[in-house]
């Protein structure tokens, strides 16, 4: 399934030489709204995520599921002609997208200084992990890097355990979704100026940003935030409690009349109601040692679907913890068709997440596959830079462009393949 509505960056074009998962995600945003997303990838394997684990038939799952919708060329970028042909096609460009460590780009001699050159209407968009300027922004990161280092794995976990990554690499995909606003808004700001700009855009700035709340209560207070498990900071009960088969999750809102002397009604706690240690979100936090065990053992009485039945008719908000594949069944979350199967060139299929973004005239979306390895190669030097059939040929037999070329992992299951078989014929030996 593909949705083929025009969508709202309809007309925009983007050269797209990010890889793996930061650039790649923000650049996935851009052609899930209908942008022409044109990855510009290097020979012989293009993008490293097109050999990451796990693989559908000799295809990326990884690849997959953050490239859907896009176009590939493949490109020499350091050769003098691949370089001039980028020049080329970014005159042609309204954005161009990258996530290299900084200084990349210009020793390609197609940084940013070079581009608006040629093309002052463009928007070049930089990820990188610790940004443009700064001590540290020559420093290669990875997700991982800079979650550690923004903090948000110090909070994450349980009390007095272990730092927890949390379970998505949020370092990257945060820095992503900051990545298209910019974006966005520089397009917009373009509307009004004529002018292009450069976007820097810092994995580490976003995970301080992504953390305002934590900053802010640590200015006020001056304690370090910790871990709490589930729980929230500052409100109680807000947090995954285990019942008769599972786990619920409550979050009892701010200011909502008699709400905690419902919970405790339903759940059998009367005790609890009028008790003064308790009257208010931020006493039943600082009490919440005492408080969660009693809560706990009114919840473990009943399965989480008779708690959701009764919560649900009062109003308490409340869900259930689902795992992965009951995530994906949930009626709310297929209605909304938010995972959708998307079949790929080589005859395989995905289902993936769907775009959440619901316009209502210009809906985004999946809007295909993703793409073979240089598959658009000729289209695109055709379309946007007017090349012959000749020019093209000539360009190839110089090793210049390239496509379309199969991918790296039908080559890496046949290396696994040679070890596994070296292995089996070293034990049959010994």
């Amino acid at each position: 399934m593909s949705n083929s509505t025009p969508g709202a960056l309809s007309g925009v074009t983007v050269l797209d030489l990010t890889w793996v998962l930061a650039g790649p995600y923000a650049s996935m945003v851009l052609a899930d709204l209908g942008a022409d997303v044109i990855k510009v990838e290097r020979p012989p394997y293009g993008d490293v995520g097109r050999s990451t684990a796990p693989y559908v038939g000799h295809e990326s799952a990884y690849f997959f599921s953050v490239n859907r919708g896009k176009k590939s060329i493949c490109l020499d970028l350091k050769t003098e002609a691949g370089r001039d042909l980028f020049l080329r096609l970014a005159e042609k460009a309204d954005v161009v997208m990258e996530n290299f460590t900084p200084g990349t780009t210009e020793r390609l001699g197609i940084g940013y200084g070079a581009l608006k050159e040629r093309n002052p209407r463009l928007i070049y968009s930089a990820t990188s992990g610790f940004g443009q300027t700064g001590p540290d922004r020559e420093r290669p990161a990875l997700d991982v890097i800079v979650q550690g280092m923004g903090g948000i794995m110090s909070i994450t976990g349980e009390p007095d355990g272990p730092p927890i990554r949390p379970g998505v690499s949020q370092g990257d995909i945060t820095a992503g979704l900051f990545t298209a606003i910019g974006v966005l808004a520089a397009l917009q700001e373009r509307e009004r100026s004529g002018e292009g700009q450069m976007l820097d855009v810092s994995m580490l700035d976003c995970q301080i940003a992504l953390l305002e709340n934590a900053f802010a209560r640590y200015s006020a207070t001056g304690e370090t935030p910790k871990a709490l498990g589930t729980r929230h900071p500052v409100t109680t009960p807000f947090q995954a409690f285990p019942t008769a088969d599972g786990w619920i999750v409550i979050a009892l809102s701010w200011g909502v009349e008699n709400q905690w002397e419902l919970f405790c009604d339903r759940i059998g706690k009367h005790e609890l109601i009028g008790n003064p240690r308790f009257e208010t979100p931020g006493l039943r936090t600082k009490h919440h040692a005492e408080l969660e065990p009693v809560l706990i053992d009114g919840l473990r009485t009943k399965t989480t679907a008779e708690w959701l039945s009764e919560f649900d008719a009062i109003g308490l908000p409340c869900g259930p913890l689902n795992d992965i594949p009951h995530a994906a069944e949930q009626p709310q979350v297929v209605a909304r068709e938010m995972l959708v199967d998307v079949e790929h060139p080589s005859g395989v299929s995905l289902r993936i997440a769907n775009s959440p973004l619901r316009l209502s005239r210009t809906p985004g979306g999946v809007k295909g596959p993703p793409p073979i390895l240089g598959a658009d190669t000729d289209d695109v030097l055709r379309r946007l830079i007017g090349l012959s059939d000749e020019e093209i040929g000539r360009l190839r037999a110089d090793e210049v462009v390239f496509g379309p070329l199969p991918g790296p992992v039908e080559r890496i299951l046949e290396y696994e393949r040679t070890l596994e078989n070296r292995e089996a014929e070293e034990s049959a030996g010994s």
